[in-house]
């Protein structure tokens, strides 16, 4: 597959995985570049007998997602800016007003995840990957990365429901 076709296809992927670890758009689209730009760097090295292109590139992107992290923590920032609505063609604002206070609330309970719940959590629902692919990447058995996501899902369930939003 050429880089285009890798682009095209995980680039929306790859973008909700970051989201789900930063919390502001601006920091997100960075940290998206760089995968990018790493992944292109390594296609010559890429290995399909190893890995599929999506946990290779995955596997690119939770390092980026890792070493901002690391870099965050030295640095001692905190980041409370909300989540920010994606430009759409919303016919009614209070539609778009309760999308944005739900995925506020939902990434707010991810937040409090533990990290490796977290990360889990993002492979799964951001990207689509599959128990086997998170375990080939992670380095877990396909049943413990599957217990991991029923338990995060849970405790997610169980925080939305405390609120009342669920």
């Amino acid at each position: 597959m050429d880089f285009a076709g890798i682009y095209d296809r995980y680039f929306a992927k790859v973008y909700n995985y970051v989201r789900y670890h930063v919390r502001l758009p601006a920091e997100a689209d960075d940290i998206t570049g760089r995968i990018f730009e790493a992944a292109l760097d390594g296609l010559g090295s890429y290995d399909a007998a190893r890995a599929p292109v999506q946990v290779w590139l995955f596997g690119i992107a939770r390092n980026a997602v890792i070493d901002w992290a690391r870099a965050r923590n030295r640095r001692g920032e905190v980041f409370l800016d909300n989540m920010e609505e994606q430009a759409g063609t919303e016919p009614r604002v209070e539609d778009a007003f309760e999308r944005k206070e739900e995925a506020d609330r939902l990434l707010d309970a991810v937040s409090a995840l533990d990290d490796r719940s977290r990360d889990i959590i993002a492979l799964k629902f951001s990207s689509g990957m599959t128990n086997r692919e998170i375990a080939l990447m992670t380095g877990l058995g396909e049943s413990n990365a599957g217990i991991i996501i029923y338990r995060a899902v849970k405790k997610l369930q169980a925080t939305l429901a405390a609120e009342g939003k669920v």
